[in-house]
């Protein structure tokens, strides 16, 4: 029997297409407590967690982000930010954000990682969501309730793992 944790991170995958249907607030609260829970380099959690619903909002951030032009008819698209002065603040805010994913799939809520660290469109959507500037946006993650089922071939173990050294 597999556990539950393993079979979400095996199952989830980047969903692009999204219902129109609403996430509740209780949920998406509980998703990013997951983020919150994430391991950071000293504790020093140096994250926040911008969840935008509102339609205007989500498609003036789609026309920003080079690659997320689906976050327009996502359920919640959630800006993952940390402190620029954070010591491994990229590193803090990626485990936040994989803690985010598996936490929405948990939920039977499809979503996608949209790149947010040190793109063209960073500062806009920073100056957007009104965020300090001394904040950096990390990533921008699309949730939404989907009927598409992804599947996509990954690299079989044995040629990633070895065993000692290469």
């Amino acid at each position: 029997m597999t556990n539950e944790a393993i079979r979400v991170i095996k199952e989830r995958r980047s969903v692009r297409e999204y219902l129109p249907k609403p996430i509740p607030k209780e949920i998406l609260e509980d998703i990013v407590d997951c983020g919150r829970l994430a391991p950071s380099a000293n504790n020093i959690q140096p994250w926040l967690f911008v969840v935008t619903t509102e339609k205007p909002i989500k498609e003036k951030i789609a026309s920003l982000a080079t690659y997320g032009k689906f976050i327009a008819n996502a359920g919640a698209c959630i800006s993952v930010f940390c402190r620029k002065d954070a010591y491994h603040a990229i590193e803090d805010g990626c485990a936040a954000t994989e803690n985010i994913l598996l936490a929405a799939k948990a939920y039977d809520i499809a979503s996608c990682w949209v790149a947010g660290y040190n793109r063209p469109y960073s500062e806009a959507i920073r100056e957007l969501l009104n965020v300090p500037e001394d904040y950096m946006l990390i990533s921008l993650l699309s949730l939404g309730y989907s009927d598409k089922v992804v599947t996509r071939n990954k690299k079989p173990l044995k040629e990633v793992m070895r065993w000692e050294k290469y």
